[in-house]
């Protein structure tokens, strides 16, 4: 019996120890375990700062930090809405760094909507800062689309006949289908409303208005700017500081003889109403207007800018109308107009001779006459625009 109760001490002996090894064993491979799962957990959160720090350092940049990184040629190229060339549409985009592209009915003649949109992505994918791509569809007898059938199967109506048919209610329908089909062509402007005051049917600019007074007028042009807004479409009042019954400056050299009180009892009326309704852009005529400036072109003239900016209180886009218009062609040297159409305080300069006044504007920036801080302003306003539209990231 001895012995057999010595046996059996020695088998749970065994048996205790078998049980403690065990024991052990599991308690410290699950010790082991727990540091891994920390270090996984630490590992896990590394990854996911720095992703966050990656998204972050990868947000737009603020306009100034992306102004502060471009070069002058850079800059300078922002400030030009240029015409489509016959030629080289895709290498001056990456040569002069345009800022914006302005079709022409040549420019859609024969194209499908499918040729005219891949035409426009082109010219996007090109740039490195996307381009405003406009067109003239004011309606009437002033609409680039219109002439092609295959992109607008009925031609844009001007706003008079709108007006005739349906008043100011019938003019915001159309705008609204307009910029739609616009937006949808990837063309970011139709360079409108007019909001020229003209009540002479012989008048030049007549049957581009709305052919009402100036309290009508500056009425039509709040309704459209409003809608343009909201269809995220670029609007551009034109053209101050108002064309009244004059004659045609893409023919000739125009004087403008109103005194100013006139000008702005009735002429700066609707532009004002468009500034307060939220308009992009105002594009500045070559019409001598000799009550503010009578030496000059109101789009060469500081004098006619200033008042812009000062009693008017724009803040945003000013543009010229077409360098090549008689109006300024014969007044200066397309070599020179540029520099002055800056200097004189427009953001956008619409040209189709970029090529020679692009180099003339870097070196005035280089040598001191046209200052790199004006120069940045108006890039500012340039790009301001475009982030409004949704092509540049807020």
């Amino acid at each position: 019996m001895k012995g057999t109760g010595a046996k059996a001490l020695i088998f749970m002996g065994f048996v205790l120890v078998f049980v403690l090894l065990i024991g052990g064993m599991w308690y410290f491979m699950h010790e082991e375990e727990q540091p891994t799962t920390s270090k996984e957990s630490s590992t896990v959160t590394t990854s996911s700062e720095t992703t966050t720090t990656t998204s972050e350092s990868a947000k737009p940049k603020t306009l100034d930090e992306r102004i502060a990184t471009m070069t002058v040629e850079e800059k300078v190229g922002q400030l030009f809405f240029a015409r489509v060339p016959d030629v080289q549409q895709i290498e001056d985009i990456k040569e002069y760094d345009l800022g914006g592209y302005v079709l022409f009915g040549r420019d859609v003649q024969g194209l499908t909507e499918r040729q005219l949109k891949d035409k426009i992505l082109s010219y996007q994918q090109a740039s490195k800062i996307p381009m405003l791509i406009g067109s003239d569809e004011e309606g009437g007898w002033v609409s680039r689309l219109s002439t092609n059938e295959q992109l607008v199967s009925e031609p844009f109506a001007s706003p008079q006949t709108l007006y005739a048919q349906g008043g100011i209610d019938a003019i915001v329908a159309d705008t609204k289908t307009k910029a739609d089909l616009l937006r949808s062509y990837g063309i970011t402007t139709g360079l409108f409303p007019v909001a020229d005051v003209a009540t002479d049917p012989e008048a030049f600019i007549y049957d581009r208005t709305l052919g009402q007074d100036a309290k009508l007028t500056a009425d039509y042009v709040t309704a459209v700017t409003k809608a343009l807004k909201e269809e995220k479409v670029g609007s551009t009042l034109k053209h101050f500081p108002g064309y009244g019954n004059n004659r045609d400056s893409h023919v000739e050299i125009v004087t403008d003889t109103r005194s100013l009180d006139e000008l702005r009892q009735v002429d700066f009326v609707p532009f004002i109403a468009g500034i307060q309704a939220g308009a992009d852009s105002i594009l500045v005529s070559h019409n001598i207007v000799s009550s503010i400036d009578p030496t000059e072109p109101a789009s060469i003239s500081p004098a006619v800018h200033k008042l812009l900016r000062d009693e008017l209180h724009f803040n945003g886009v000013i543009m010229t109308d077409d360098m090549d218009m008689a109006g300024l062609a014969d007044f200066i040297s397309q070599d020179e107009a540029g520099l002055k159409a800056l200097q004189a305080g427009n953001d956008l300069v619409m040209s189709s001779s970029y090529a020679v006044q692009i180099p003339v504007v870097i070196a005035a920036v280089e040598n001191g006459d046209y200052p790199e801080s004006q120069l940045d302003a108006s890039v500012k306003r340039v790009l301001q625009w475009k982030q409004d539209l949704g092509l540049l990231a807020n």
